[in-house]
């Protein structure tokens, strides 16, 4: 479980395939020094397992599911990522639950200075529209957003510039993909509906 809240901005050092398959590996020197062999990491907010490391670098196994699924297929060398350990159980809690499952990837529509702050908006499958409510939360690449405009295609939030700074938005240009994953309640309620009106 994480929060949204990104920890670091870490940097693709490499991503290729291995005999375990697609391999990734990161330079992220400050959660690093903490690090385990065995410990959960939001990448772009995709949940995965960290099979190595060594110094302030990072390794992860990715399966073909991930790279189908999430922006991750698309990193190069000198990719910018965000990062976020793992949610310690003692830790006071900040933005809203991420699971670190991605639900899709999707393209970046708009991404707009407007006084200080920015506005983001990107593409919203039909598929997944149910999920989301303006002024609710959701997840774009790990980073815990508010929803503010629901559009027909689309769903735009407002970014703070220390937001901005602090993540990879930084970097962000229009036509990027960037990994979406929508709110665990709206998913629970939509599972339990049916069996509750079956019952009336």
């Amino acid at each position: 479980m994480f929060t949204g809240l990104i920890e670091e901005i870490g940097l693709v050092s490499s991503i290729h395939a291995a005999e375990t398959g697609t391999q990734l590996q990161l330079a992220a020197p400050l959660i690093a020094e903490e690090i385990r062999n065995g410990d959960s990491v939001a990448v772009n907010g995709c949940c995965l397992t960290v099979a190595s490391h060594r110094a302030e670098h990072l390794t992860f196994d990715l399966l073909e599911e991930t790279l189908d699924h999430t922006n991750l297929r698309h990193l190069r060398h000198g990719s910018s990522v965000n990062l976020e350990r793992a949610l310690p159980a003692t830790a006071r809690i900040d933005g809203h639950f991420v699971q670190g499952h991605v639900d899709c990837a999707v393209r970046v529509l708009g991404f707009d200075s407007v006084s200080k702050d920015y506005r983001l908006e990107v593409e919203l499958p039909a598929d997944f529209n149910h999920y989301v409510a303006r002024k609710g939360s959701i997840a774009i690449d790990g980073i815990s957003l508010t929803v503010a405009e629901l559009l027909t295609n689309s769903l735009a939030v407002w970014i703070i510039p220390h937001t901005k700074r602090h993540t990879n938005l930084d970097t962000l240009q229009v036509g990027d993909w960037v990994n979406l994953e929508f709110d665990i309640l709206a998913k629970y309620v939509e599972r339990m509906l049916p069996r509750l009106i079956s019952r009336e």
